[in-house]
């Protein structure tokens, strides 16, 4: 799972965010289905290179989102997403808008994310996101 995530020690976005960004958007994504049970914090930390202090706090906060669970017999698994009880109780045929809004909402974190690594100031992530809608509107 690593694979999907990775942490810039010099970026100014805190490392436990990072990481908490990159799994709420992999639930959002259904790249992480209900069930996917996540490395242990010593794994990933070590994977990663950073204390496990800090892969715990974004644990904690996935958790606190109830994005995750932590169990003591099965780890720490995926929940899923808030959107996921909403879109249980909507009709099949119609997507509820907590559930689009919270898609939209976890890419949106991932974007900001990636162009943080990538050293993007918030003007460059403007004018990317301005570039786009323009060519979905033409």
């Amino acid at each position: 799972m690593t694979a999907g995530i990775s942490v810039d020690l010099g970026s100014a976005t805190p490392p436990y965010e990072q990481i908490r960004a990159q799994i709420s958007s992999l639930i959002a994504l259904g790249a992480l289905a209900p069930g996917t049970r996540l490395p242990t914090v010593r794994s990933l930390a070590a994977d990663l290179g950073i204390a496990a202090g800090t892969v715990a706090r974004a644990y904690r906060e996935l958790e606190q989102a109830g994005l995750i669970d932590t169990r003591r017999r099965n780890g720490t698994v995926v929940a899923g997403t808030p959107a996921d009880e909403t879109e249980s109780r909507a009709p099949a045929t119609t997507p509820a808008p907590g559930a689009v809004a919270a898609r939209v909402t976890a890419a949106v974190e991932h974007y900001i994310a990636e162009g943080r690594r990538a050293d993007f100031d918030d003007a460059a992530l403007l004018a990317i996101l301005r570039a786009k809608l323009s060519q979905q509107d033409g």
